[in-house]
């Protein structure tokens, strides 16, 4: 007899039965995946539950890939099913009530007027766009996804005082912790005033504050946020990052890259910053995602701080005189 066992995350099975398990770890699906799965296998299967006849109703691939961007944004197609299913529903009863003619074609512009405006949308040029925020990507039960933090600092309390909210475990705490001491540590080098540091306390935030968050390949991003802030820099909104920071600046690997590499082409980034030491894992990608994407490499923290921040704003020429 073989058992095989499913979970969304594996660090919450416990370690002896782990132990003695064969782990196979099945990733998320790239856009072009999940457009071939809805079109040659969700499709017939909702057209059927629904009770429509083959050819009264088709969806083209544009009408898919907004569902997928638009409205889905999963790791999986669970919920692209479930919103497949919702427009042929409304495609019978409209057909039923004689609203619609046979054969249905849904494309683009369809899909908003069956499934309403969209559920997400490409946030990291507004949220990027003060200084004091930047772009990460972390692992859920729900695959990979993208992390926004954001800092800002205010007058009072301890000098470097440091506050941390969005529901932050023990070691993302620490990972906190850890950034604010290199900023500190090596202010001078990093263009930084250490004089902005003197009686006032920085908070990082990390939303959604409902959910709760923990591990340390966030140390990356919460060290470009706070250098951000403290240089009046905005983050590049078309970067997202990941990896864990030392004290020394190192940049150390992290687990899941592939994941989170897709969760960046699923949000529509351009670039990704990882640590030297797993880029062996982009072997894992698809080709098409290579392709559209840049992949940085970073082995020290001003590697990351060079390819994420915006540049400093050049000096204000005085005019010549007539």
């Amino acid at each position: 007899m073989l058992f095989i066992p499913t979970a969304n995350v594996w660090e919450t099975i416990p370690g002896p039965l782990l132990d003695r398990m064969e782990v196979v770890t099945l990733d998320g699906y790239t856009e072009e995946e999940k457009v071939a799965i809805g079109r040659n296998h969700l499709l017939g299967r909702q057209i059927e539950r629904n009770g429509l006849q083959e050819g009264e109703v088709e969806v083209t691939d544009d009408a898919l890939r907004h569902i997928i961007g638009d409205h889905t944004r999963e790791a999986g197609v669970r919920n692209l099913e479930r919103e497949l299913g919702k427009v042929l529903r409304k495609a019978a009863t409209q057909i039923a009530a004689g609203e619609l003619t046979p054969p249905v074609v849904v494309d683009a512009a369809a899909v908003r007027k069956f499934l309403g405006k969209p559920k997400f949308h490409f946030e990291a040029a507004e949220r990027t766009g003060v200084p004091g925020v930047a772009t990460g990507l972390a692992v859920t039960g729900a695959g990979g996804d993208v992390l926004f933090i954001e800092a800002t600092s205010m007058e009072g309390g301890s000098n470097g005082g440091l506050t941390l909210t969005g529901q932050l475990g023990d070691v993302m705490k620490e990972s906190a912790q850890i950034a604010l001491s290199y900023v500190r540590s090596h202010a001078a080098e990093l263009g930084i005033d250490p004089k902005g540091f003197e009686n006032r306390t920085f908070h990082l935030h990390v939303p959604a504050g409902a959910v709760p968050k923990d591990g340390p390949s966030a140390g990356v991003t919460m060290t470009t946020a706070l250098v951000s802030l403290l240089t009046g820099r905005p983050v590049r909104s078309v970067v997202g990052m990941t990896g864990e920071v030392t004290l020394q600046g190192r940049v150390l690997p992290i687990g899941g890259l592939k994941q989170k590499a897709l969760a960046a082409h699923r949000a529509g980034l351009k670039e990704v910053i990882l640590p030297g030491r797993n880029e062996v894992d982009l072997d894992d990608l698809p080709e098409s995602v290579k392709e559209q994407m840049t992949f940085h490499v970073a082995t020290e923290v001003t590697q990351v701080l060079e390819w994420a921040l915006e540049p400093t704003p050049a000096a204000v020429q005085p005019a010549e005189a007539a």
